[in-house]
């Protein structure tokens, strides 16, 4: 392919935060150009964010339906290729099957649906259509979290016994929401981020980075989903005890009342012949200890970006070091696609980004969570 992939974004206008961060990954890699957008369905606002990154005027659309339908009926040469989706939670599930409905290729931010139903539906919708689908998992991007995962699954650690993984932020530790605080107020309105804020909007992070790491499956939960903060409709913490199909024993904590934590993802690993550490806050560094001899310490800034820009609006919670884990995930997306579209089956290394399985077992993930929060019984296992 001799040209960048037209990119089309669903959200991301002005004061919606998450967009400026995915734009300025998926340019990182010069293979994607951002060409088409409905940035947020009021018309005007769309309209004046096109404005803003001088996009031209008949391509930014005031809803998605019309992006889709008009784009569809483009030439070759002009449609779009893939759309991004960076919308609140509850519009990933419509935009996406209609975006594969369209013919559309499809990148979206996590949690990928509300509801277990959802995330199914959509699967069997990929089966279908045969569309590639990224889930933005963004740790996923970091070259020793594939480090780890590898060192794992190639048996150096023997079975694994114990998963302790975390993910603690603060910045709803203050009911920011009533304050019109858009980012707090929709992922603590049921209405947009579903039956849970902290599980859904955080958990389901900590929860694919033992999966991707381990390999393990979760079999079942027994969890504590508390409420902090007076007045908030939703979980802003969350404990979860968890059983593996394998043997395994975890433990989860998932919180956004952790005051002075800008974003702590954290895990844990202890097998029968040694453990592993890995750290968000030290992302390119491994800490291996055998169950003999001197722990042993890697290192590894692979794929960090040289010329991170300084003026990016990262969300609150999300440091600056997302972008470079994030913008290898558009890059891996991107050649996936690039593959795709000139007839060749991509390499199976550039297919290494989550995808909808992860989302599904994320929705089961949080569905079990809820429920056991809510129930008399200690154990429940996760559906599917």
């Amino acid at each position: 392919m001799n040209r960048k992939l037209r990119m089309g974004m669903i959200g991301g206008g002005r004061d919606a935060l998450i967009g400026s961060l995915h734009r300025t990954a998926a340019d990182a890699n010069g293979m994607i150009e951002l060409v088409a957008a409905a940035f947020s369905s009021t018309r005007a606002k769309s309209r004046d964010s096109g404005k803003d990154l001088g996009l031209p005027s008949e391509r930014v659309y005031g809803v998605y339906r019309d992006m889709f339908r008009r784009e569809a009926k483009l030439s070759d040469d002009e449609r779009i290729d893939f759309i991004s989706i960076v919308t609140p939670s509850n519009m990933h599930y419509p935009i996406a099957m209609a975006a594969l409905d369209a013919g559309f290729h499809v990148l979206c931010e996590s949690p990928m649906t509300t509801t277990v139903d959802e995330a199914e539906n959509l699967g069997r919708k990929l089966e279908q259509t045969g569309k590639i689908f990224c889930l933005t998992e963004h740790h996923a991007g970091y070259p020793m979290v594939a480090k780890a995962r590898e060192f794992v699954q190639a048996g150096n650690l023997g079975t694994i016994r114990r998963i302790v993984v975390e993910y603690p932020q603060g910045w709803l530790a203050a009911r920011i929401e009533a304050k019109g605080q858009k980012q707090a107020a929709w992922r603590t309105n049921p209405r947009n981020a579903g039956s849970s804020c902290c599980i859904s909007d955080v958990g389901t992070h900590a929860l694919h980075l033992a999966s991707m790491i381990t390999g393990l499956e979760v079999s079942e939960v027994c969890s504590d989903l508390t409420t902090f903060v007076n007045g908030r409709m939703l979980d802003d913490d969350g404990s979860v005890l968890l059983r593996y199909a394998e043997g395994a024993r975890g433990v989860l904590w998932a919180s956004q009342i952790a005051a002075g934590d800008e974003d702590r993802l954290n895990i844990r690993l202890y097998g029968e012949s040694g453990s592993l550490v890995w750290r968000e806050s030290a992302s390119d560094t491994l800490v291996l200890c055998p169950l003999e001899g001197e722990p042993e310490t890697l290192t590894d800034s692979e794929e960090v970006l040289p010329d991170e820009p300084v003026d990016v609006a990262i969300p609150a919670g999300y440091p600056k070091g997302h972008l470079a884990p994030l913008a290898t995930l558009y890059r891996r997306f991107a050649q996936a696609l690039i593959d795709t579209l000139d007839g060749n089956p991509p390499d199976p290394k550039t297919l290494d980004f989550p995808g909808v399985e992860d989302g599904i077992q994320g929705a089961r993930f949080t569905a079990a969570v809820v429920a056991n929060s809510n129930a008399k019984e200690k154990w429940t296992p996760l559906a599917g």
